[in-house]
């Protein structure tokens, strides 16, 4: 019999390179550490015991990614009836969380050139979103998924990814229009 840490170290060596950009999907998805962290939790316990499936898994990026997003989404159908504290980004106690759900928790990725009132305005922006057109602009642009991986992870065809994302930067563009590009 296979004891306990037996068993774990092929599941571990197997989803520890996906990790982090694992908790960066959840997080953009989420918008805060502990929920990002639930998620990935949340995931990582659905799929302990698929530790065969998993290692027959040829692209097991991707698809523990998608596995994420459609936790996520069951999740936040799950929860949706429960009422959502609105943060302020303009309020200095809420400097953190902003900070965080731009940047992620553990490790800083502002570009240089980014002034904070650019900074807010884009977080403004990106809320106007919708969900939909939100999740392929953050997807694509800022965690770097191909067009074929978000059509993937969200199950949409690959036209209405494109069209979502084509919608959602020139819906960014208006909103930003007299602050110059990011």
């Amino acid at each position: 019999m296979n004891s306990a840490r037996g068993e774990s170290a092929p599941f571990e060596a197997l989803v520890k390179p996906h990790l982090t950009r694992l908790y960066r999907l959840a997080f953009r998805l989420t918008g805060n550490s502990p929920d990002a962290e639930d998620l990935v939790q949340d995931v990582l316990v659905k799929m302990y015991q698929r530790g065969e499936e998993l290692a027959s898994i040829e692209s097991l990026g991707p698809w523990l990614a998608r596995v994420l997003y459609h936790q996520f989404v069951d999740n936040t159908r799950r929860y949706a009836r429960k009422r959502l504290r609105a943060v302020s980004i303009d309020d200095p106690a809420n400097e953190g969380l902003v900070r965080d759900a731009l940047h992620g928790a553990s490790e800083p990725q502002q570009p240089d050139h980014l002034e904070p009132f650019h900074i807010n305005a884009l977080t403004r922006a990106l809320a106007a979103l919708s969900f939909e057109h939100r999740t392929v602009v953050l997807l694509h642009d800022s965690e770097g998924y191909k067009l074929e991986e978000i059509q993937a992870l969200t199950g949409v065809s690959l036209g209405t990814v494109k069209s979502r994302l084509h919608r959602a930067r020139a819906r960014l563009r208006e909103l930003l229009g007299g602050q110059g590009t990011f």
